[in-house]
């Protein structure tokens, strides 16, 4: 008897659940034909619907005026300098030159704006995912013309979540270094904590005994904490004359020793590439350091698909019924504005086919499996007030497609306050939804599976927990330009405050209002960026494909330390 009891881990036919992905590429899908979800607009909603149009025009506005703000970088004067003082390209211009072409994902581009220190904008350095050589990477690139280079606070926390973003996608990472190190009047909130200045080497060296590949581009200063960067990557490449690598620059030395150097004797390309080793390759233009960088990514252990089967693939695609342009109409202005999230649905899926699970049940809550340009995805969705029964069928689906492998795409828009306890059976209700959005927030935090987050409307209370916030690390969370971030919605503040202290209600509800919009939440990048609505489907779809390319590298298996410079 005994003989025949094996462990169950010793069985021969057990394989784990990840590796299937691995090769899923090379075979054919499962032939699906889901529901078409038939969703036009009715003229019972027209209203609705204009007044969410009216909304999202306003917002557009303030999104178009940020852009441009931003693309301005430190301003006219700051360029100007930048690159006929110190003939160096603006940073959107070496991306240009990197990058396959213009198509990429930019991350948080309003990271700085409307801080207490001011506007820092982009948080002085643009990070984004694009392809170089055919390859989705990370880059974090420093904007010199933004307050010379300075690192603040924001800087850094975009750097580490650039980082964060590779590491939990397995993406190759391309530093374009020009900075000025550290704004020191703040160096309290950038030096001393464990997710400030000093993260970024520890991730460097954690990052490269994963084997994700690191390559860094020196095309201005490198001081000080910011000469870590190079010496860690993997790989560097220094500019002549406008790339330097130090600790302290010229006037620290004249200041300790009274010698005077130039900044390229004492620490330029020439010196570092051919004296002391810190970088691998020498260019004498940053056209060619580019040229050098796209060399080396080609050199990564990566099976990508062949291009043409992939092309005729995205040709293949079923477009939705309805155009992504009726999103602006469906983004709802107030929890109260809000339509049937299956509309919105059906404007992001391909050929706006939705299966649903447990449709009859939990209606609150619209759960179901679509594709969106071929991936699979099981969806996750607020239609209401996320209660007991809505929150076990959250549970139970996303532990579904956690079993599958199927990415995780949830659309957020939760109720704008937590119900009264007003009687016993509402303290009844109250207690058993409870326990059952724990058990949903477990089956979020648990779940292995890829998660992207977008908040269509509201992202209220503990409700947005269970729908995978930003504390339960989504791969990727976006936010529409009309979200609300609160613990509670503007103008619900009431419930939370002792009766009839109507002032100091009024006070609390202005704050909301500010505090809680998707500018100011990007502002101190509580999210990956706000996107329109328009656009949503496509970068569901460049995520998608970004979180994917995981599985075509062919050099992961044999573990390693991290890899040790000269």
């Amino acid at each position: 008897m005994h003989r025949c009891m094996l462990r169950f881990s010793e069985l021969p036919w057990q394989c784990p659940v990840r590796c299937v992905s691995s090769s899923a590429g090379k075979r054919r899908a499962v032939h699906s034909s889901f529901p078409v979800l038939n969703l036009p607009l009715h003229p019972i909603q027209h209203h609705v619907y204009e007044a969410n149009l009216r909304n999202s025009n306003a917002c557009l506005k303030k999104y178009t005026e940020l852009r441009e703000k931003v693309k301005k970088g430190g301003g006219d004067n700051a360029i100007t300098r930048h690159t006929k003082r110190n003939r160096k390209l603006l940073v959107r211009d070496r991306l240009r030159l990197l990058l396959d072409d213009e198509d990429f994902l930019e991350l948080s581009p309003f990271a700085g704006l409307g801080l207490p220190y001011g506007d820092i904008p982009s948080a002085g350095c643009l990070t984004g995912i694009g392809r170089i050589s055919g390859l989705w990477c990370v880059f974090i690139a420093n904007d010199a013309t933004v307050k010379g280079g300075t690192a603040y606070p924001i800087t850094v926390k975009k750097q580490l979540r650039a980082q964060e973003i590779a590491i939990q996608n397995r993406l190759p990472c391309v530093y374009l270094v020009d900075s000025g190190g550290a704004f020191l009047p703040l160096q309290s909130e950038i030096f001393p904590d464990k997710n400030q200045g000093g993260r970024t080497f520890y991730n460097e060296a954690i990052m490269s005994a994963m084997k994700i590949p690191q390559v860094a581009v020196v095309c201005g200063s490198c001081t000080a904490g910011g000469a870590y960067i190079p010496t860690m990557a993997e790989e560097a490449v220094m500019v002549h004359q406008i790339g330097t690598i130090f600790l302290g620059g010229p006037p620290l030395v004249k200041a300790a020793t009274g010698e005077e150097v130039t900044p390229e004797e004492l620490g330029g390309a020439r010196l570092h590439a051919e004296v002391s080793g810190c970088v691998d390759h020498f260019a004498w233009e940053e056209k060619e350091a580019f040229d050098y960088t796209k060399n080396i990514i080609s050199t990564f252990n990566f099976q990508l698909p062949d291009e043409e089967e992939d092309r005729s693939k995205r040709k293949a695609v079923e477009e939705p019924l309805y155009s992504s342009e009726e999103l602006m109409g469906l983004a709802p202005r107030g929890y109260n504005y809000s339509l049937d999230v299956k509309m919105i649905v059906s404007r992001l899926t391909d050929g706006s086919r939705f299966q649903e699970f447990k449709a009859l049940y939990g209606t609150t809550l619209v759960t179901g499996f679509a594709k969106i340009h071929g991936h699979l995805v099981g969806i996750v969705a607020n239609n209401g007030v996320l209660s007991y029964e809505a929150a076990l069928k959250g549970s139970h689906f996303i532990q579904l497609c956690d079993q599958r492998d199927i990415p995780l795409i949830f659309l957020q828009n939760t109720a704008p306050t937590e119900a009264l306890t007003l009687s016993t059976k509402q303290a009844e209700i109250n207690s058993n939804r409870l326990k059952a959005q724990g058990s949903m927030m477990a089956a979020v935090a648990c779940a292995s599976v890829p998660k992207i987050t977008v908040v269509t409307g509201g992202c209220h209370g503990a409700d947005s927990y269970a729908m995978c916030g930003r504390a339960f690390e989504p791969n990727f969370l976006f936010l529409w330009p009309n979200a609300r971030v609160s613990v509670t919605a503007p103008g619900h503040v009431g419930a939370l405050l002792p009766r009839d202290d109507y002032e100091e209600e009024e006070k609390l509800n202005r704050r909301l209002d500010e505090e809680s919009s998707a500018f100011f939440s990007s502002g101190r990048m509580w999210d990956d960026g706000v996107i329109l609505p328009q656009d949503t489907r496509q970068i569901l779809r460049d995520s998608l494909d970004i979180i994917k390319q995981q599985h075509y590298q062919l050099s992961t298996k044999k573990s390693q330390s991290m890899l040790l410079r000269m």
